[in-house]
């Protein structure tokens, strides 16, 4: 009886002391997934929940041709990486595929799309520079440190005089 009361109490704490297995999932993805966007996205970021391995992870985008329109760098931060995108041109579906690598995990693998409404006529926008006024250095005038320091003088008679007369209500009483 002894040995069996032992046993169940070992085979309950062994279970106690198990960590609940974590596996990675996706938490956001940039662009979001099935989104339509009108302004071509310069990078495709997405996030997980678990750190990812710095160097073991996959990431690829592919237009509505099936041709790679990311160039390849692959930044990670932690628990988010991001690739960067060539200029889009093509309107469509693009696809985004990962296999993403975090440690004693298993690798966080998919793909998800998102739609590109390209403009019609893709023109280079100039900036055009608008003069600006120099601006005044702010600096304080002679009236106001002659104001401050009265105030400065007023505080401080006003201190003597509510010292003094917290001295003269603790002796009176």
């Amino acid at each position: 009886m002894k040995l069996k009361l032992i046993t169940a109490f070992l085979l309950a704490f062994s279970f106690l002391g198990m960590a609940p297995a974590s596996a990675n999932s996706l938490i956001t993805t940039s662009p979001i997934s099935g989104s339509t966007l009108t302004t071509a996205p310069t990078s495709v970021t997405l996030t997980t929940q678990v750190a990812l391995l710095p160097d073991a992870n996959e990431l690829t985008v592919t237009d509505p041709s099936g041709n790679r329109v990311d160039d390849g760098t692959i930044m990670v931060d932690a628990a988010s990486i991001s690739v960067g995108l060539s200029a889009l041109t093509e309107t469509g579906i693009y696809r985004v595929t990962y296999m993403l690598y975090s440690e004693g995990d298993v690798p966080l693998e998919g793909s998800f799309t998102f739609n590109y409404s390209a403009p019609s006529v893709i023109s280079p926008s100039t900036p055009t520079p608008t003069p600006t006024q120099a601006q005044t250095p702010a600096s304080s005038s002679w009236g106001t440190n002659v104001f401050i320091i009265f105030i400065l003088i007023i505080a401080f008679f006003m201190l003597i005089g509510l010292s003094l007369y917290a001295r003269k209500l603790f002796r009176d009483r």
